[in-house]
């Protein structure tokens, strides 16, 4: 019998109502040489207020990592929420998989969108190795970074070293990209503290058709590009922007102690917040804490910025 509903589907469909109702319109963007960029984007730009890029990591497209976060600071900024290349309907047809070349399409987006002046950038996991390259490549154009539990600082020996839960590039991209429902339940186990409850494998089926089987070769090149022989010594410093680091005390993705090594390569510039009792998926296990740091961190500007820091050089909330 041919399958009549989609859970999946119908809840993207109520995040794109959501996100509209807010006051955002989908904007497809044609930067040429075959790359096709889709942003959320306000309906009417507001001068008055700043702007504020939001970047998704890896799993849905954007919708999915941000619809909390949207009604809160709609009032506050001009928000732009662009699905990455090979997420959403964003594509390419070049070669490239840095996340270097990812932030040249989110600026070039923010061009298309004659968005003028600076922007403050907020990056979920793999979106905050695109906003550190955002903040490194156009110093001039970003304001504020919000890294949240993205492993900037990581090297390709990490994984030799024993560092994280996979021991191979090849087993990371199983998980972070699962095809059964088993790896999706194994995607939780690494992603949360307190996973959710189990669900039914019709559901996480659902879910792998609709958002998982799309441009699965290109990111497991996204994967493999961003571990390729990296090193903290060609890590470029981004001291000129005030930045927020924020990260789940009990991370299995990104080992909390790549926090501490980021914050201490930025330097004084850079605070570092970490939140007790949560996992990798710090937008979905805690969103309500993470958008309080956020606020006090892009809004609050009477609250000094600098850290309060215990004897490890971070605070904890």
């Amino acid at each position: 019998m041919a399958k009549c509903f989609s859970y999946t589907a119908t809840q993207d469909s109520c995040y794109r109502y959501s996100f509209s109702r807010a006051g955002l319109k989908s904007s497809t963007t044609d930067l040429g040489d075959g790359t096709i960029m889709h942003c959320w984007a306000p309906k009417t730009h507001n001068q008055s207020k700043p702007t504020l890029v939001l970047i998704h990591g890896f799993g849905a497209n954007a919708m999915w990592q941000f619809n909390d976060f949207i009604a809160p600071l709609k009032s506050k900024f001009n928000l732009y929420v662009p699905d990455l290349l090979f997420f959403g309907d964003s594509y390419t047809t070049r070669p490239e998989r840095s996340e270097s070349f990812q932030a040249r399409c989110v600026a070039a987006v923010m061009d298309a969108q004659r968005v003028s002046g600076t922007m403050d950038v907020m990056g979920l996991s793999y979106g905050g190795f695109v906003a550190y390259s955002m903040a490194a490549q156009f110093p001039e154009r970003v304001g504020r970074v919000v890294l949240g539990c993205a492993g900037v600082c990581l090297e390709e020996k990490d994984m030799e070293d024993g560092m994280f839960q996979v021991k191979s590039v090849d087993e990371a991209a199983e998980i972070l990209l699962p095809q059964t429902p088993e790896k999706c339940r194994q995607l939780l186990r690494l992603s949360f503290y307190k996973p959710p409850p189990v669900t039914p494998s019709c559901f996480l089926a659902d879910f792998i058709e609709v958002m998982c089987t799309e441009y699965l070769q290109e990111r497991k090149e996204l994967i493999e590009t961003l571990h390729k022989d990296r090193k903290l010594s060609t890590l470029p410093r981004i001291t000129q922007v005030p930045t927020l680091i924020i990260w789940g005390e009990y991370d299995q993705v990104f080992p909390v102690a790549l926090a501490h090594r980021l914050k201490s390569h930025i330097g004084d510039n850079a605070e570092l917040v970490i939140i007790k009792n949560v996992g990798h998926a710090l937008n979905a296990e805690r969103p309500k804490q993470l958008y309080k740091h956020m606020k006090s961190f892009l809004v609050d500007t009477r609250v000094p910025t600098k850290a309060v820091h215990q004897s490890n050089g971070s605070k904890r909330d």
